[in-house]
């Protein structure tokens, strides 16, 4: 699975492309529902036509989830004492707090305090803040705004509505030669922040034009574009079955653009073969983090609850909430960039073309098989094992389905070379089967 080009600045076309397009949709204001999702979607859907848009009602039961209203907002502006918009929605779609509800009140300033949000450690961030299951309203500025209101009448006005509707997921099949899936799982919910949103969908975007243009691939790739935790519940619940069956690795993309880390986060087990690839992946890069499942907090949490167990990693660059932008409108299209983008795209395009050309082997006998009468054991007993005869018993020890040759190779600290030669002997031999990763047994 060959990549695509760079250019010297390390920026291929990939990354001007991604971050051109996160250029177009960075203004739309986003949230679990709603008009700003819809429109996204119209836009990526001119670079992935064969994206499949669902819509789900409100009230749907989502295993022990329920798909809430929808939510749509035309404006909303604070006014001071003396007239003078100090905050307008026009301005930046952070600085209402998501799913207000609807308002047109007059408050004095110890009144309105409640329902200001700044962040007095970056006092010149403002921060993002939703309230997705508790009906409220509010803003959010920066501390130092905050801090020069004056005292008197303030008119708050938030021309919103909340109300039943449905929630908007995205989903796009390429088919590969086998059934088996890979899932490429991201999150379109957020307004306009840039990695921690739309870094996500871009590289998503980019992966699956790539994939897509490929002339064969050996699985077949699902890729979901959902609001963040529920969207991910409301998937999962109408697809369990199919997912616990046919996925055979699962990546899910968040906090991918930025030019700092290049980390992945582990499985919750931390041992699947696609933990292993990333983990020989990721090492490759200049800032190489490897964060533990204890650390999740991203769609990771939905796909890897017990009961749903999908083979599911997160490739990030900067991980969320590892980095000061996070969550406020600092996190903008100059703290993500093309070669950010084109760095996050390259890590999971990495860890997939290493996952499509593994090849994973099960044993074909139960116990250990009598390897003498097939000549690949001694003729006599001796104090000793060859170094081949134990390499062959390595083998067939770690042929479990889910363990390839770059795996065993690792472990057993010997060449690939040298392992896949006695993979080929044991196959000869009939002794091995090739299987789908975690299907062996």
């Amino acid at each position: 699975m060959p990549t695509a080009s760079v250019n010297a600045q390390g920026v291929g076309e990939e990354g001007r492309f991604m971050h051109d397009l996160a250029t177009r949709l960075f203004p739309i204001c986003r949230s679990l529902t709603g008009d700003g999702v819809r429109e996204s979607f119209s836009i990526i859907r001119e670079y992935l036509p064969g994206l499949v848009i669902h819509e789900v009602p409100s009230g749907t039961a989502a295993l022990d989830w329920t798909v809430p209203d929808e939510w749509n907002i035309r404006g909303a502006y604070l006014e001071g004492p003396n007239g003078d918009r100090i905050l307008d929605f026009a301005n930046s779609n952070i600085h209402v707090v998501g799913y207000s509800e609807p308002v047109d009140v007059v408050l004095t300033l110890d009144e309105l305090q409640a329902h200001l949000h700044s962040d007095s450690e970056h006092v010149s961030a403002i921060p993002y803040v939703t309230s997705y299951y508790n009906r409220t309203w509010g803003f959010c500025l920066t501390q130092t705004q905050r801090d020069a209101l004056q005292p008197g009448n303030y008119r708050a006005v938030i021309d919103s509505t909340l109300e039943p509707g449905s929630l908007t997921y995205g989903e796009l099949v390429i088919p590969g030669e086998t059934t088996d899936e890979v899932l490429v799982s991201t999150y379109i919910c957020h307004p306009s922040l840039a990695n921690n949103e739309l870094s996500g969908p871009m590289v998503a975007v980019a992966l699956a034009r790539w994939i897509a243009s490929l002339p064969t691939r050996k699985y077949t790739y699902r890729f979901v574009f959902a609001p963040e935790t529920i969207g991910a519940i409301t998937y999962i619940s109408r697809n369990l079955d199919h997912l616990r069956s046919q996925v055979v690795a699962a990546y899910n993309l968040t906090c991918i653009g930025d030019e700092g880390d290049y980390s992945y986060m582990q499985s919750r087990l931390g041992t699947l073969p696609l933990d292993r690839i990333a983990s020989r992946v990721v090492a490759t890069r200049p800032q190489p983090v490897v964060y533990s499942y204890l650390a999740r907090g991203s769609d990771e949490r939905q796909y890897c609850m017990p009961g749903v167990d999908l083979p599911m990693i997160s490739l990030m660059r900067t991980k969320y909430g590892s980095y000061p932008q996070y969550h406020t409108h600092l996190d903008n299209l100059e703290f993500v960039t093309a070669a950010g983008l084109q760095g996050g795209l390259d890590l999971v395009r990495d860890c997939v073309t290493d996952f499509e050309n593994a090849t994973y082997y099960q044993a074909t006998v139960l116990g250990e098989p009598q390897l003498g009468r097939r000549g690949l054991y001694h003729s006599m007993h001796a104090r000793t094992v060859a170094d081949v005869i134990l390499l062959r018993t390595h083998v067939l020890a770690y042929a479990d389905g889910m363990h390839s040759v770059a795996d065993m190779a690792e472990l057993f600290e010997r060449t690939p070379q040298e392992v896949q030669a006695v993979v080929d002997e044991l196959l000869e031999h009939g002794l091995l089967r090739v299987v789908s990763p975690g299907k062996g047994h």
